[in-house]
């Protein structure tokens, strides 16, 4: 199979910071594939939402035999099995949100963990659940410093 290159970005700002950061590159390297890269980590002030809680972040690079789509599901999982919660605001009735069709928006919150895919080889992926590169990445120098200490500059 043909490997492929992911760079993914990860947060954390409950708990024991370093040790959900370790937890889930463990998770990613078991479930993913292997990291080869992985940078320092850096506390950052939350991006986009109010919070008292510092971030800790870093970005790993990982070799990967799964599609980008694969690679969305299996982090995805590992955020819900560390206890992440997506916090939803949602214009309705408390119902099944899925069912009905509801318009949803995602709001930023405290997490244990987000795992964002920045890069996938030199893919361009532009679907409503899926995009790479990650379009906020440039704004956010907790992505930008810990890949290009990875990756050299961009």
């Amino acid at each position: 199979m043909l490997s492929h290159r992911v760079y993914l970005g990860l947060g954390t700002n409950l708990g024991n910071r370093e040790q959900n950061l370790q937890e889930a590159i463990r998770l990613i390297g078991k479930r993913v594939g292997k990291v080869t890269r992985q940078s320092s980590f850096i506390q950052t002030e939350p991006w986009g939402f109010e919070s008292e809680n510092l971030f800790l972040n870093a970005v790993i690079l990982c070799e990967t035999e799964q599609s980008p789509r694969e690679v969305l599901l299996a982090t995805q999982q590992i955020e819900r099995d560390m206890g992440r919660n997506k916090k939803l605001r949602v214009e309705g009735l408390g119902l099944k949100v899925e069912s009905l069709g509801l318009k949803v928006e995602r709001t930023y919150a405290d997490r244990v963990i987000d795992i964002d895919i920045l890069l996938y080889d030199d893919l361009t992926v532009d679907e409503p659940d899926l995009k790479i590169p990650h379009p906020l990445m440039q704004q956010r120098d907790f992505v930008m410093i810990p890949l290009g200490e990875i990756r050299g500059e961009l």
